[in-house]
């Protein structure tokens, strides 16, 4: 079972708060996932933005536990960016607030962070990375793009079987602001709420 505080979080979710357009956005992903599942195959997907700093890590958390909540089987997500930096510390700080438990295992410029959804199941690990690097998969994966400029510079993804744009817009812009705390919950909340949706869809 889910932390307590996720299980909660996700309680208050509502389906109808996701637009038509936004819905129809996700549905290619949704086909994409459930063809997998019927296959009985894995599941991987790679978020990807451009520098695996915010908005990919969140994509790629919420995915893992959404699915494990939904009980879809296979599933590992990943994320990567054009370049690698760092996964940033208010996202972090975001998850903690939102019910994740959150270790971070490594001292460096680029930490590593082990983050769990559940008491009995395997960490993710999150650390900011190029999305072809060796942690990642090298093909059947389906390659999520959570970002305009991850969009342009990544035309092509390579050793993807599939390519979803699915963008958000960055939290970044209100760093150093009063609003930044909300604004990083809000874009976390957001991008939980449309993967809660996309994996409420997935019939068994």
């Amino acid at each position: 079972m889910l932390n307590e505080k996720l299980l909660e979080q996700i309680g208050q979710f509502d389906a109808k708060i996701i637009s038509d357009e936004r819905k129809e956005l996700l549905k290619n992903l949704i086909l994409y996932i459930q063809e997998k599942q019927e296959a009985n195959s894995p599941i991987r997907l790679n978020f990807i933005c451009t520098h695996n700093s915010r908005r990919s890590h969140l994509s790629q958390i919420w995915a893992q536990t959404m699915a494990y909540h939904f009980s879809i089987n296979k599933v590992s997500c990943y994320s990567g960016g054009t370049e690698a930096t760092a996964m940033f510390p208010k996202v972090v700080e975001t998850l903690i607030n939102q019910g994740f438990l959150i270790q971070k295992i490594s001292e460096s410029e680029n930490p590593v962070y082990l983050v769990k959804y559940t008491p009995n199941e395997h960490p993710i690990v999150c650390f900011s990375k190029n999305y072809q690097h060796e942690f990642n998969p090298k093909n059947n994966f389906a390659a999520v793009v959570t970002c305009n400029n991850a969009d342009e510079a990544c035309p092509m993804v390579f050793g993807a079987e599939s390519r979803f744009p699915i963008k958000y817009n960055d939290p970044k812009a209100f760093d150093h602001s009063e609003l930044q705390t909300q604004k990083y919950a809000e874009r976390s909340l957001e991008i939980a709420q449309e993967l809660w949706w996309v994996f409420s869809q997935i019939k068994h």
